[in-house]
């Protein structure tokens, strides 16, 4: 027996392939978010201080080259020297900065998640986690090249990472049973749980060893971990080498017709954007991931300006709400498939009501964020509280798409991550214009208006539009030439053999 035979049989007796499928996935989003967030921290730092007030012929990105000449810092982070070039970038060129990586992000949600559709999730994920830690490691580099090329290695880190969130729908959809899917779709939201380690992390690593090391460190972990994505997940049951015949047939048993072993090779366009069901999900996620990403990249920039925390304070507090969402994001998936076993709940009303607690909650703290932000304790409560609350949507409307369509699940999510990819870009720009001549707490008040205005009007829609039952276009008649008309259509997962 060779190494890699005696490697795989440990697994298998250690962990089942769904296991080890669950818990790649959680890494690969703890990473995921590790890639995206470890700037936002790091800017903080990267950053020459400016005055409140910035020169108005530097708040374009197109006059970069004046305004983002590096200069030598001389900075001392618990008594160790660290020598380290810092940029003249305004607040407007930060949140560019910030925000550009939704430029290469939107471009490859919906394609990545047809792609999965076609030929697999594992690939798609897989490869869009390799080439975006590829590109952390070189991040330092090319800031330090020029403030454009730093902007184009943001936009190719986001057309990497773009293609994973949709990817891993399909995944679920040949691997895991539906009443075991808001579990899964929890793993999702370990994206939280990376930020959480990732601020902290960051936040020490740059007080001792400068910002750069955030970027290689980060990146250097995403290399392992797509090593062992590709050593160990595969694409479906059936071609797993190590997968015993009873998990096997208990999956297939479980998934029975409603996801095809053939993947349609077509998406029936005009049956899904005429589906309320689809809207619902886009249209909340759009608004959700808005305020999510607001808040996700300007909390540290929030309490560096407001708070006055310094930089290891800063990673530290900024890390707190992220932990909070996991756990609500692991206990409520749990919950929702615990209460529609049983039968307590339908599907549909399992999703409307963690969907409105998920949103309404957070929604309503914000509103009180305008009154109490000033107040540290009270910020960082309030975040955390909101965060912690916003975790449920994985057992809301998150995986709302293997519920109605399975075999489309990729696309539908990756229409709703694209038009949540706007919002992101426009929430850094948003943050930028109302900050850019005024830092001040009332302007920050105006931000929290608008998040909680936008987190409950998507409970309302999806609440009102929403739904949990099999749409009939999941499995659409295959276009067939005259020789094929004796085949089966769309041919189950399960194998009835």
């Amino acid at each position: 027996m060779s190494n890699t035979e005696k490697r795989g049989l440990f697994v298998r007796n250690l962990l089942s392939c769904r296991q080890v499928l669950s818990l790649l996935t959680m890494l690969g989003f703890m990473l995921n978010y590790a890639l995206r967030v470890n700037l936002t921290i790091a800017i903080v730092d990267m950053t020459v201080p400016l005055p409140n007030k910035t020169a108005t012929n530097s708040s374009s990105p197109s006059n970069t080259n004046s305004s983002s000449s590096g200069i030598m810092s001389n900075t001392t982070h618990d008594g160790v020297e660290v020598y380290e070039e810092r940029f003249a970038w305004d607040t407007l060129q930060q949140n560019y900065v910030l925000g550009c990586f939704f430029w290469g992000y939107v471009l490859t949600e919906l394609p990545g998640g047809r792609l999965a559709e076609l030929i697999g999730g594992r690939r798609v994920f897989g490869h869009s986690m390799l080439w975006a830690s590829l590109l952390t490691l070189i991040t330092p580099l090319a800031a330090h090249i020029n403030y454009i090329v730093l902007i184009v290695v943001r936009v190719a880190l986001g057309f990497m990472l773009g293609a994973s969130w949709p990817a891993i729908h399909p995944v679920a959809a040949v691997w895991i049973p539906p009443m075991e899917r808001s579990k899964f779709m929890s793993n999702m939201m370990a994206s939280s749980l990376g930020a959480a380690i990732t601020m902290p992390v960051c936040g020490y690593l740059i007080s001792v060893a400068g910002w750069a090391s955030v970027f290689y460190l980060t990146g250097a972990i995403g290399l392992l971990w797509s090593l062992a994505w590709f050593s160990l997940v595969y694409e479906t049951p059936a071609t797993h080498p190590r997968i015993t015949s009873e998990e096997r047939r208990e999956i297939e048993d479980a998934i029975g017709t409603s996801t095809n072993k053939r993947r349609p090779s077509y998406v029936p366009w005009g049956q899904v954007l005429c589906s309320p069901a689809v809207w619902a999900i886009i249209i909340t996620h759009g608004l959700s991931v808005f305020g999510f990403f607001t808040v996700v990249n300007q909390l540290p920039t929030f309490m560096s300006q407001i708070l006055h925390f310094d930089i290891k304070e800063n990673g530290l507090f900024s890390s707190l709400p992220y932990l909070g969402k996991y756990v609500m994001a692991v206990s409520s998936s749990y919950l929702a498939d615990y209460l529609r076993q049983k039968g307590t709940l339908s599907t549909t009303a399992t999703r409307k009501l963690f969907t409105t607690f998920a949103l309404v909650t957070p929604g309503l703290l914000m509103i009180a964020q305008v009154f109490l932000g000033m107040d540290a304790i009270w910020s960082v409560t309030i975040f955390s509280l909101a965060l912690f609350a916003h975790g449920a949507v994985t057992a809301g409307y998150l995986g709302n798409g293997l519920d109605i369509a399975p075999n489309f699940s990729g696309t539908i999510f990756g229409m709703a991550n694209t038009l949540s990819s706007f919002g992101g870009f426009l929430s850094a720009w948003m943050v930028g214009a109302l900050t850019v001549n005024d830092k001040s707490f009332h302007q920050w008040q105006i931000v929290f208006w608008i998040l909680a205005a936008c987190y409950i009007s998507a409970a309302l829609v999806f609440v009102v539009l929403g739904s949990g039952e099999l749409q009939s276009w999941n499995n659409p008649p295959e276009r067939k030439k005259i020789s094929d008309v004796s085949h089966e259509e769309g041919v189950p997962l399960k194998n009835e053999k």
